[in-house]
């Protein structure tokens, strides 16, 4: 099929497109990007300010917080989301860490890149993450942030990080690039959350 706007993996390239052609690439201006994007000032605003809440003000990012309240736990989330939103489009490669280490993604290695980019480390094959972290009851309402899992405890196959509405940013396969996918695959079996203790 070709690539519509109305589909949300062709709707984030064409945004990034945009903006990067606009004055968003090298930061030359941003304000200006945003404007292009949305023709409303009261939005350009809006965009600036949260994106305020995750610099120092120079534009360089803060250092990982502590995770031991939720306000801290929210901004921990918003880097380990930023960090896997700017990877959409990086190929599939089994064992790949990321364009940092040469390689492109597989599932395992985006999540621990991710969350590492946040201040948590996480052990680097999808089981031994799912045994990291928190394990959430059964039924108990998924949050960004959160880690799905695939396959079962003894051996997930699989795991993305959960983006909200539905859908999870993750790696998926050979000849593929991490993008956002719906996470109600038959497989799943549980979902953890790293910033709480298990």
């Amino acid at each position: 099929d070709p690539p519509t706007p109305w589909d949300p993996v062709d709707a984030i390239y064409a945004a990034a497109r945009l903006l990067c052609a606009n004055g968003a690439k090298g930061g030359t201006d941003i304000p200006g990007a945003i404007y292009t994007y949305n023709h409303s000032e009261d939005y350009v605003k809006e965009v600036l300010d949260y994106s305020a809440q995750y610099t120092d003000g120079t534009g360089n990012t803060q250092p990982p917080p502590d995770t031991t309240d939720t306000t801290t736990q929210s901004a921990v989330i918003a880097k380990v989301l930023a960090y896997a939103q700017a990877q959409l489009g990086v190929p599939y490669q089994w064992g790949g860490n990321g364009p940092a280490h040469g390689q492109g993604f597989d599932c395992s290695g985006l999540v621990q890149q991710a969350y590492a980019a946040a201040g948590i480390n996480l052990p680097r094959v999808a089981t031994d993450q799912y045994h990291a972290g928190k394990i959430l009851p059964p039924g108990t309402p998924l949050q960004p942030g959160d880690l799905v899992f695939f396959g079962n405890p003894q051996f997930a196959h699989h795991v993305g990080i959960y983006a909200g509405n539905g859908l999870m940013i993750n790696a998926p396969n050979t000849g593929s690039v991490v993008r956002y996918e719906n996470y109600n695959w038959p497989d799943y079996f549980a979902a953890t959350r790293p910033t709480a203790r298990p």
